[in-house]
């Protein structure tokens, strides 16, 4: 019974199929089109080209990259802090000048020659006095500090007075220096903040490295995925071109009358849904034509246009001779990461030993020299100024202690802490660095060998294709079965298109990884 059922099923189906074809309203005629009225290839664009090549793409975004240009003024602005502290031990000169008058009344001799009698005007004591004076200060690398000073003044009173010199020059050479002896000594110590300075301009550095790696990796992935895009449309393009040799074939066939107008039905719903295929593989191409010139156009009315990238660099299918271990080392020795946590440890032991410097007291040695002049003019002051006659000298030294000292001790004890840290952050970016060096590296074997899969893959889709069309000359397959064939070719060409294109990206991601991208584009940064 079941067999006599399958039977008549069978049976209606060839004469439904009789009927269509034989049928006015489903003969070939423009009411038989799926799309009567309308070519569905011309929702087609046509493209404008302009050829753009990787390393040309990769220059563009690293001179328009608002993120690299952010983080250079980052490190610009820590070199600022390098003259700060090295200003510290500039030295300063100070310079003053002062004029004084006074007139004051006299109330009793002066020396025994002037005076008034009671009830008598009294006289006028007038005294100028002209001050100047130069000097130089400035801080040395040892902590000690120096100051040199030379001044001179003009004293004159007017009228008769029995003053020796009036006018009166004296001269005062005066030289201090100071030295601690245990907190503050040192250059290590005194240095150390410029030293840390200079550190904290590295580690900048290394950031705007790690920018210039990303943003180039950024274009790369971009540039590859619109490779990806341009030659994914165009396997739909061929496989347009075949689905429309099939609707050309099948009408030959029909007309000859060696086959029924249903496969012609059947080839025009291929053709279709090929367009459809380029349809959305041309909107892929333009999305990823925005995000590649997202990255190198400079402003924001040259992404308002609209312009069609064709890249020029084929993607490359050689097999990559990096080793496991080659790379981990690469990239222990130049990752951005590691340099940075490394220079981090570096200022944080200088850290610590400038707390562990203010641990100790403060002792310190004092010493002065003076000379001193006076003459009846300026030549006759400097004169006696120089000859040494007079001086003065002193020295002494100065001992203090904080009791307890609890605030430099809870720095020291913070400084120790942070240094601890700063080790910890070191290995855990180093093994980070290894994990990521030997999945880039695996990723990269991996994809080639699915260029090799794919590849094979794909040559078998084709021969099943063009045997399947074969059999269908000989009539012995559908349209419907051709059709399935040609999708699935088109599927394995698209699978290995997508592998060539991966291991390339793979390929950049392993040059990130090994930071070898600035030497793969001759790119040198200061």
């Amino acid at each position: 019974m079941k067999s006599q059922r399958s039977n008549y099923v069978r049976t209606g189906l060839i004469l439904l199929v009789l009927v269509i074809s034989l049928s006015p309203t489903f003969a070939a005629s423009p009411n038989s089109e799926i799309l009567p009225s309308f070519n569905v290839e011309s929702l087609l664009d046509d493209d404008s080209v302009v050829t753009i090549a990787l390393k040309e793409v990769v220059l563009q975004a690293l001179q328009h990259n608002l993120d690299i240009t952010v983080s250079k003024q980052s490190r610009d602005v820590r070199v600022t802090d390098i003259l700060f502290e090295q200003a510290k031990f500039d030295p300063t000169v100070e310079m003053s000048a002062r004029y004084d008058r006074s007139v004051v009344p006299l109330n009793r001799p002066v020396f025994g020659f002037s005076g008034v009698t009671q009830g008598g005007e009294p006289d006028n004591f007038d005294q100028n006095d002209t001050q100047a004076s130069i000097g130089i200060a400035q801080k040395l690398y040892s902590g000690g500090t120096y100051d040199m000073t030379l001044d001179t003044n003009r004293n004159s009173v007017a009228g008769n007075s029995s003053f020796l010199f009036n006018p009166g020059y004296t001269a005062n050479f005066l030289v201090n220096f100071t030295q601690p002896l245990l907190r503050d000594f040192g250059v290590n110590v005194n240095q150390a903040a410029i030293h840390i300075a200079k550190n904290s301009v590295q580690v900048e550095q290394y950031t705007f490295v790690s920018q210039v790696l990303d943003v180039i990796a950024q274009v790369e992935q971009a540039y590859w995925e619109l490779v990806f895009a341009r030659e994914n449309e165009a396997v739909f393009r061929e496989a347009l071109t075949a689905a429309k040799e099939l609707l050309a074939s099948n009408r030959a066939k029909v007309e000859a009358g060696v086959m029924a107008e249903v496969e012609v039905l059947q080839a025009k719903s291929g053709v279709a849904n090929r367009v459809e295929q380029i349809i959305v593989a041309q909107k892929s191409v333009r999305d990823q034509e925005d995000q590649l010139r997202q990255l190198i156009s400079p402003t924001e009315e040259d992404l308002r246009k609209t312009l069609v990238l064709v890249p020029l660099d084929r993607p490359v299918q050689e097999q990559n001779a990096s080793t496991l271990n080659s790379a981990v080392d690469a990239a222990l020795q130049h990752r951005p990461e590691v340099l940075q946590a490394q220079t981090n440890i570096e200022s944080s032991h200088l850290n610590t030993s400038l707390a562990k410097n203010k641990l100790l007291p403060r002792l310190e040695f004092q010493g002065s020299v003076g000379l001193r002049g006076l003459g009846k003019d300026a030549s006759d002051t400097l004169e006696r100024t120089a000859s040494t006659d007079f001086y003065n000298v002193g020295a002494g030294m100065v001992l203090s202690y904080p009791l307890g000292n609890r605030s430099a001790q809870s720095q020291y004890r913070r400084r120790q802490l942070e240094a601890t840290q700063a080790k910890s952050t070191l290995q855990n970016v180093r093994r980070q660095v290894i994990v990521d060096s030997k999945e880039a590296v695996r990723r990269v074997r991996t994809d080639f060998k699915r260029m090799a899969t794919t590849r094979i893959a794909r040559k078998l889709a084709e021969r099943q294709r063009a045997a399947e069309q074969e059999r269908l000359n000989l009539g012995l397959s559908t349209t419907r079965q051709v059709l399935d064939f040609q999708r699935d070719e088109a599927i394995a060409r698209v699978n290995a298109l997508r592998a060539i294109l991966d291991y390339n990206q793979s390929l950049a991601n392993l040059h990130r990884m090994t930071v070898a991208t600035l030497d793969k584009y001759d790119i040198s940064l200061e």
